[in-house]
């Protein structure tokens, strides 16, 4: 069985609350959604086996967690079922980015995850269609790890999905935190509606915070 991997690299992660932790990144090549916003389109990627893969992330040393990400990681979800018990029985902390849409298959590989990254594609923001019951599933079943739901924020973006996602939390995991990720490069001038969302979010009881994307503002990965 071999997995189609665009890049694997050492560096800080960019978002969320584990924004400035260490860790090894292993890029998943595809994806099942088109946002708008998409910043992570490669267009070549190389075919690992699963042994190779993993001699290879055996070189690497000192870093938090393995960030498995993409793309969308669980497009892949028969390699994943084959990696997550090597990597778990090696004591790795494994850190899934997902769109938080493909929970049938999450359902398949959850037990060997630890940190969920969560994304809720709000559709003002993706200029798709809602993934309102993927999310509420998705949630749903990662509910007992570790998780948090990262929500990107572009100058179209309508507080009615930010809404939604506040009711999706609190009726799945309302302890969860929400975190508003302004879009590269518009982050200046999102200052004020994400002011505006995060106050929203906090008188509907939900945790929130604003987060830029570190690796674009110090020029990493």
């Amino acid at each position: 069985m071999e997995a189609y991997i665009t890049e694997i690299f050492e560096s800080l992660q960019g978002e969320g609350p584990y924004q400035g932790i260490p860790q090894l990144f292993v890029r998943f090549f595809g994806c099942n959604l088109s946002c708008s916003f998409c910043d992570t389109r490669p267009l070549t990627y190389k075919q690992w086996g699963l042994d190779e893969l993993l001699s290879y992330i055996g070189r690497f040393s000192g870093y938090h967690s393995i960030s498995l990400t993409g793309g969308e990681p669980l497009q892949q979800v028969s390699f994943l079922q084959e990696l997550l018990p090597r990597l778990k029985r090696e004591k790795k902390i494994v850190y899934l980015e997902t769109n938080g849409v493909l929970y049938g298959a999450a359902e398949k590989v959850i037990n060997d995850i630890d940190i969920v990254a969560m994304d809720f594609k709000l559709p003002s923001s993706t200029d798709m269609r809602d993934f309102w019951h993927e999310h509420r599933e998705f949630l749903r079943l990662a509910a007992k790890k570790d998780i948090f739901v990262k929500a990107v924020i572009t100058p179209a973006t309508h507080i009615d999905d930010i809404d939604a996602a506040l009711a999706i939390i609190k009726e799945i995991r309302p302890h969860t935190l929400l975190v508003l990720q302004p879009a590269y490069p518009y982050e200046d001038q999102l200052q004020e509606k994400l002011r505006h969302f995060a106050v929203f979010a906090r008188q509907h009881s939900t945790a929130v915070c604003v987060r830029r994307q570190l690796h674009k503002q110090l020029g990493i990965r």
